[in-house]
């Protein structure tokens, strides 16, 4: 089992995306940090994927599409727009993925490829928060939304229905 974590816009969103796909085994919520300028702590998710059913790349372009990557607004640091690498291979592999699906992008992306440093899990009762109360105006108006371009753009990517943590 592989691991790499992602940071975009609100964890609550990114957990919701990535459960839905097949081979994901795996969604840890919370906050995760890297080192020197981003050493701060920043909403994101720790991915467990078997990369025999969805690859790295994969994970990433459905990442870019689902929060605001070519977006820098003034929150980036709460949600800072990265993927968080584990080894140096997955480094390496994060940053050609981002440097072929630009071309997919009308504006550059600013998602950072990120050594992983430190994680901080969510409280409980925040985890699994999609699953838990789908309808929530929050869940309506963010992860809806969200879920649908999953179901209309990467529909061979999803998973059978199925419980994750």
């Amino acid at each position: 089992m592989d691991k790499i974590a992602m940071g975009g816009g609100c964890h609550w969103c990114t957990e919701a995306v990535f459960q839905e796909l097949n081979g994901v085994q795996k969604v840890e919520q919370g906050f995760v940090a890297s080192n020197e300028k981003t050493s701060s702590f920043s909403e994101a998710v720790i991915v467990h994927f078997d990369n025999n059913v969805i690859s790295l790349s994969d994970l990433i372009k459905i990442h870019l599409y689902t929060h605001r990557s070519t977006s820098n607004h003034s929150m980036r640091d709460k949600y800072r727009s990265a993927i968080y690498t584990f080894t140096f291979e997955q480094h390496r592999e994060a940053e050609n993925a981002l440097k072929q699906l630009q071309s997919e992008f009308q504006l550059p992306l600013v998602t950072k490829v990120l050594p992983f440093s430190q994680f901080k899990p969510s409280a409980e009762h925040f985890r699994n928060y999609y699953s838990k109360n789908p309808e929530k105006p929050f869940c309506k108006r963010y992860i809806d939304p969200k879920l649908e371009l999953l179901q209309k753009r990467f529909s061979k990517k999803l998973a059978d229905k199925k419980s994750l943590s």
